[in-house]
C-alpha cells in the first residue's frame, strides 16, 4: 500500500480486515464495446483474480464478492445461462490455484436453486480448500440480504419451536449467529463498481458500521491499483462507531 505523509493529530484508520465487493457493470462494458454480456461477465473474471491477488498482498483477511443476486434470475434466460455456465468454469479451472495459494473459498446465499451437477461442484471445492488458512474467498451467489435475514429468524424460531431458547434470550448476538458469514469480522470495507451508489440487497445485516467505496469504473477494468486507491481511501477514514472524534482520542 502507499505510505501517507499525514500530521501528529491525523487519524490513521488500520487496513480493512474483510472487503465486500459489488461488482458492478459488466454488461455496460461488453455494449460499450459492441461486444454480447456475456463478454464482460467472462472478462470481470480476470479482474476477481487481480483482486484476489491484491488482498493476498495487502494482508486482508476476508474478501466477499458478489457475484449473482437473488434478483439476477430474472436476467434473460440465455445471460443466466450463460453465467451458470461461467460459474462452472470458473470453479474447475480456479479451485486447485486457490488450494495451492492457501486460499478458502465458500459459496453463500440459496444454492438450492441451482443445478444438482454445480451443487456438487461446489461442494467439492468447498471441501477441497476447507483446511486452507489464507484469505478466506466468499462468494454470493443466488444470494440477498433479505433472504439472508428471514432464514436466521427461521433458524432461531425453529430452536424456540424445540426449546432451545425462549424469545426473551433473543439478542443482536444470538440472531447474529446464524446470519451468513457470522464467524468473520463484519465487513470494514465496500467497494462498489460502475459508479452506482446502492447496496442492491448484498450483506443487509452485515454492513451496519461498513464505509463504502464507489470506483467509477466498470468490474471488468477494476484492477489492483483500483483496489489500493480504495484501502489508502479507507485508512484515511475516522471510524466513531457512534463515538465521538475526542472519545476516540481519549482512547489511544
Amino acid at each position: 500500500m502507499s505510505k501517507k505523509i499525514m500530521n501528529d493529530t491525523a487519524h490513521v484508520t488500520p487496513p480493512p480486515r474483510h472487503v465486500a465487493i459489488i461488482m458492478d457493470g459488466n454488461n455496460r462494458w461488453a455494449k460499450s464495446r459492441g461486444l454480447p454480456s456475456l463478454a464482460g461477465h467472462k472478462a470481470g473474471v480476470d479482474s476477481v483474480r487481480q483482486v484476489i491477488t491484491g488482498c493476498v498482498e495487502q494482508g486482508v483477511e476476508a474478501l466477499t464478492l458478489f457475484a449473482f443476486s437473488s434478483e439476477n434470475w430474472k436476467r434473460p434466460p440465455l445471460e443466466v445461462k450463460g453465467l451458470m455456465e461461467l460459474f462452472r468454469f470458473a470453479l474447475d479451472r480456479e479451485v486447485k490455484k486457490l488450494h495451492k495459494n492457501n486460499i478458502r473459498l465458500r459459496v453463500i446465499g440459496d444454492k438450492t436453486r441451482f443445478s444438482d451437477a454445480l451443487q456438487e461442484r461446489i461442494a467439492s471445492a468447498e471441501a477441497l480448500t476447507a483446511e486452507c488458512t489464507g484469505l478466506q474467498l466468499n462468494i454470493a451467489a443466488n444470494y440477498g440480504g433479505r433472504w439472508d435475514i428471514v432464514s436466521a429468524a427461521q433458524q432461531v424460531a425453529q430452536r424456540c419451536v424445540e426449546g432451545e431458547i425462549t424469545p426473551d434470550m433473543i439478542d443482536e448476538s444470538l440472531f447474529g449467529d446464524h446470519i451468513q458469514l457470522s464467524e468473520l469480522p463484519a465487513p470494514d470495507l465496500c467497494i462498489r463498481t460502475a459508479g452506482e451508489q446502492r447496496i442492491s440487497n448484498f450483506l443487509i445485516w452485515q454492513f451496519a458500521y461498513t464505509e463504502f467505496y464507489y470506483a467509477d469504473c466498470y468490474w471488468p477494468d477494476f484492477d489492483k491499483a483500483r483496489l489500493e486507491k480504495a484501502i489508502d481511501d479507507f485508512t484515511g477514514r475516522e471510524r466513531r462507531f457512534g463515538r465521538t472524534s475526542e472519545q476516540l482520542e481519549a482512547d489511544k
